[in-house]
């Protein structure tokens, strides 16, 4: 049994999230981002001075990107969007499921190839009411239907392999990947099966330089790491139970940001989970890796 190494890392930020989610960082401005998902807003935390700022959003916004030195792209309940990198302002770029105002974006990360997989669902998180997409510019391609709640998006460092899961389910699936284009070339296979825990469910994950997966283990309080062919190599506390999703970010890539979130935590819960919803440094060295841009 794997054994749980102590929590040796600090709070970056003491700001209580709803739904901290979707961490990103960008090399160019050394700028941490990351959603409020539930609170319509997208937070920016400055590395090298610890300047915060919350930007206020006019949807429900889950996943950043950066497109150049000049704009993002964030993904949302309203589709996606690309941010002027100065002044914030949003424009709509494409529809991810048009006509489906009961859904919203969940987790979603860019391939290396530029495309983005995004993936969907019910603000209820009603059983099989979203899907993960394949935007590759302003095509939009439906990948895997019937998912509740989709996260986990991540790639191999080659770009050949793509992971997700469905936290209903609490399978992380693997699946093989055309490295040029992002598309999916055969059929997803159980990589790790943890649908008979009692608690702790698999919620977002990033996979570092040397092709391991980190994972925030919802509800668990724990982030988990786990080699490429599903065998599970480590297993770090964290001072929150729900946490949500890893990122690399520092100039060597080398540090792990982890969001974490308060929601469906009773005010009972909350004074046992005090850091609730605080974002976190893990506090060990990772061999990890700028995520791709975005590619109009």
């Amino acid at each position: 049994m794997i054994s749980m190494v102590p929590f040796t890392g600090k709070v970056l930020t003491e700001e209580r999230l709803e739904l901290g989610e979707g961490p990103s960082y960008d090399a160019l401005t050394d700028c941490l981002w990351w959603f409020d998902i539930l609170g319509k807003t997208l937070c920016q935390l400055h590395i090298a001075s610890g300047n915060f700022t919350k930007h206020e959003l006019p949807f429900l916004g889950s996943v950043f990107a950066v497109v150049d030195d000049k704009q993002h792209l964030l993904a949302s309940d309203k589709g996606l969007f690309l941010r002027d990198a100065v002044s914030g302002t949003l424009r709509p770029y494409v529809e991810i499921e048009p006509g489906k105002a009961e859904n919203r974006s969940n987790d979603g990360r860019m391939h290396p190839s530029g495309a983005l997989w995004i993936g969907t669902m019910s603000r209820t998180a009603e059983t099989g009411a979203g899907s993960i997409y394949h935007v590759a510019g302003t095509t939009v391609t439906k990948l895997f239907n019937a998912v509740s709640i989709p996260n986990s998006i991540c790639f191999s460092p080659d770009g050949t392999i793509g992971y997700f899961n469905d936290s209903k389910v609490n399978h992380l699936m693997r699946v093989s990947v055309d490295p040029a284009t992002g598309l999916p070339t055969g059929e997803p296979s159980v990589l790790i099966d943890q649908s008979a825990r009692t608690t702790g469910v698999i919620d977002g994950s990033v996979v570092d330089a040397e092709g391991t997966i980190w994972n925030a283990n919802w509800d668990g309080g724990a982030v988990d790491r786990y080699a490429p062919d599903g065998r599970q190599i480590a297993r770090y506390e964290m001072p929150a139970r729900r946490v949500t999703c890893p990122a690399f970010f520092g100039a060597k890539f080398d540090r792990l940001a982890v969001t974490s979130c308060f929601e469906g935590l009773s005010a009972e819960a909350l004074k046992t989970d005090p850091l609730a919803g605080a974002t976190f440094e893990l506090g060990i060295a990772v061999q990890g890796r700028a995520e791709p841009r975005f590619k109009l």
